[in-house]
């Protein structure tokens, strides 16, 4: 095995598809001797270091048959060293050869190998193939990353010598097969996480796909939505339970039981003028009915319609219970934080562990800003009561949830925290959480506004909030964007939006993608309704009710959970 080429380049801007990306991805060849230090070679550098940098990530690696390879498969003969965004072409070191935990001296330095290539859309943009993020997994030679043990001068022309066999023995192709590739194997998902070189990012993933959180069709996939599409409700009762909260009873508008649901899932709602918005079910997730809690915003035309102009007896759309802030099985300590009309959901995960007779340790940690009793925390309060090892703290204006209050708490720092509230509560309380020493991977958020986008490497810009699409109206399917409050009709095929993550785009909608080809799962989105078909078809779809908007066009009008 020998080093052929070692490839730099620092980050730049790229223009693309009208928008800016910050990319390391163009490297080139160097002569001479270059420095492998602990986070990168000398003369390199990675623009999105979230995805692509970092100490398990310093040094990608790619390998001249695999160039061969594709030369061959797309007909080119312009790939030269570097323009897969490697940093070190080799011969040898074939994916389907090495295992992750391998170590090897090259030069002065010695290396460990931590994880295949990440999929990601910029491959296929240094490559001008956009495919190219798919095939490098579906032909099973995607690279693979190493960190730096021993930081030295490397050069080509060194040897590669191979200093240990990683424990596992599981290979780069393997590894990278086991997650991206539909039905993937247990036993091999679990041989993964017990590497220890294996990248923490990595690790992450294949957890969810043991505990059926990864939302493609893993290992232990979530359970699909108990309807598809909506179906009639019939309101039973509407109480109110302040000046500005109202619980609202939903029963099967056909008289049959409705699904029971979990504590902290939600349920969307289409009312009169085809408004779509959703809401935490705050009920009992085994009572007959489903109940939500809506507060009344003088400037909310669906709220006012709910709290003030519905009536018992009118009949609603509903989707199905969906989400997955939902309570997770396992013996840790729970903190509930809530703030306002987030306590909803958090209602309904106290209902859930009281039916239960959980002996689990319970914290609830309630802020709100009005005078008087905060609407639902009694009923949350009679809750915590009848749980064994559960306590409650209310913070009603001027007092708030801070990271001093919550030290002096002493709250377990072993504990699953689940937040809801508004953006700037969970946020200060997440940044809170983790300063005082709580495992960020174990906090879980719910928020119904849109979600945060997820564009590695675009620069920063200016958006507007969701609005019609540029250029005249769409003839095809209307797609309601149910967080974003916007319906716009998808174009024909010829007018150049050829899937929702694009159209999305045009609407200045909030998304989140990586590869942009079906692989990563990073745009996966629950499809409240409607027909869609894939246009390339993913490697692995998704489980019931979810979308993989990089590669779908609508069949039919769809309603969109983002």
């Amino acid at each position: 095995m020998k080093l052929l080429s070692v490839n730099v380049g620092k980050p730049k801007n790229v223009a693309w598809q009208g928008e800016t990306v910050f990319t390391g991805v163009w490297k080139a060849p160097v002569d001479g001797p270059v420095m492998a230090r602990r986070l990168n070679l000398d003369g390199d550098g990675q623009g999105d270091t979230a995805g692509h940098g970092g100490e398990m990530r310093a040094v990608m690696v790619y390998q001249i048959q695999s160039h061969r390879y594709w030369a061959d498969f797309l007909g080119r003969d312009d790939l030269g060293y570097g323009v897969f965004g490697e940093n070190l072409t080799v011969d040898g070191m074939g994916d389907d050869e090495v295992c992750i935990g391998d170590r090897y001296r090259i030069g002065e330095a010695e290396f460990e190998v931590t994880q295949p290539r990440v999929t990601c859309y910029r491959v296929g943009m240094r490559l001008g193939e956009p495919r190219m993020p798919a095939l490098l997994v579906s032909h099973h030679r995607p690279g693979f990353y190493m960190r730096v043990l021993t930081e030295g001068r490397i050069r080509a022309g060194d040897d590669i010598v191979k200093t240990r066999t990683g424990p596992g023995a599981l290979s780069v192709a393997d590894t990278d097969a086991a997650l991206y590739l539909p039905h993937p194997d247990e036993a091999t998902v679990r041989r993964a996480l017990e590497i220890p070189a294996l990248s923490p990012g990595w690790q992450q993933s294949f957890r969810e796909l043991i505990d059926g959180t990864a939302g493609a069709g893993g290992i232990a996939t979530a359970a699909k939505p108990a309807w598809s599409g909506f179906r009639k409700v019939r309101v039973t009762r509407i109480v109110p339970e302040s000046t500005n909260v109202s619980s609202i009873y939903l029963s099967a508008a056909d008289g049959s039981r409705l699904p029971a649901a979990r504590g902290g899932q939600y349920v969307t709602l289409r009312i009169p003028g085809d408004a779509v918005r959703s809401y935490s079910l705050s009920s009992a997730p085994g009572t007959d009915d489903y109940r939500i809690s809506v507060k009344h915003l003088p400037d909310g035309p669906v709220s006012t319609y709910l709290t003030g102009t519905l009536r018992q007896g009118d009949v609603l759309d509903a989707g199905a219970p969906r989400g997955d802030f939902v309570l997770t099985d396992e013996s840790r300590p729970i903190l509930l934080l809530s703030a306002g009309i987030g306590v909803t959901p958090v209602l309904s995960m106290l209902h859930e562990l009281a039916d239960q007779h959980s002996k689990r340790e319970v914290w609830w940690i309630h802020g709100d800003r009005g005078p008087g009793q905060p609407p639902l925390t009694a009923e949350a309060t009679a809750l915590i009561k009848r749980l064994p090892n559960a306590r409650a703290k209310l913070f009603v204006s001027p007092e708030h949830v801070t990271e001093a209050a919550l030290t002096a708490l002493r709250i377990p720092l072993d504990a699953c925290a689940y937040l809801c509230g508004p953006d700037s509560f969970m946020d200060d309380v997440r940044a809170a959480l983790t300063t005082i020493g709580l495992d960020a991977g174990r906090i879980h958020t719910e928020l119904f506004g849109a979600l945060a986008a997820i564009n590695p490497g675009v620069t920063a810009h200016a958006t507007r909030p969701p609005h019609q699409p540029p250029g005249p109206a769409g003839t095809g399917p209307l797609v309601t964007f149910a967080r974003s409050n916007l319906s716009a009709r998808f174009p024909r095929d010829d007018a150049g939006q050829p899937h929702l993550l694009d159209f999305a785009e045009s609407c200045d909608v909030p998304t989140r993608w990586s590869c942009r080809t079906g692989v990563c799962q990073t745009c996966i989105t629950p499809l409240l309704s409607g027909d869609i078909a894939y246009d390339p078809e993913p490697l692995d779809e998704p489980t019931d009710g979810r979308v993989l908007i990089c590669c779908a066009r609508p069949r039919t009008d769809v309603v969109l959970d983002m």
